[in-house]
């Protein structure tokens, strides 16, 4: 007899799935095909986020909490692609194979980067709306209350 993905909660794994979330995992490379043994399906994790027992509630603030951190990760990973800290530096005696900088793939891996953690973290790391008032200075808009006489 097979034995399918873990169902069951337990704090193990929730801390597990959190701490992955965290360093930058997606939830599908963590619960995907590849997954480690002990790892549920990705609908499973999903009906833990959508269930409504007290541990459901925990485990929605620690994975709340986790995609925050995982939106910090990225964004100090656009840095590190932009300093070329993530490439392979090569010694001397490697030289002749050193690795040439694609620009365009960079520009590719930050603006992903970029992109997700505004949608994970979109106080933080979104576009700031401002609503302006249309006039030829574009000042903010402003509210006037006029009092009855």
């Amino acid at each position: 007899m097979t034995m399918g993905r873990p169902s069951d909660f337990t704090p193990e794994i929730a801390n597990e799935i959190c701490e992955r979330l965290s360093k930058g995992e997606s939830l599908r490379s963590i619960t995907g095909a590849q997954r480690d043994d002990f790892m549920p399906s990705e609908t499973t994790v999903r009906r833990w986020l959508a269930g409504d027992e007290d541990w459901n509630e925990q485990f929605r603030r620690q994975y709340a909490h986790a995609r925050e951190a995982q939106a910090d990760h990225y964004a100090e990973e656009i840095i590190d692609i932009a300093d070329g800290v993530d490439q392979w530096r090569p010694t001397d005696a490697d030289m002749a194979s050193a690795v040439v900088r694609d620009p365009q793939r960079d520009r590719l891996r930050i603006d992903a980067r970029k992109w997700v953690a505004s949608k994970l973290a979109p106080k933080k790391y979104g576009e700031k709306v401002a609503l302006t008032g249309g006039s030829e200075d574009d000042a903010p808009l402003q509210v006037i209350i006029n009092k009855p006489a």
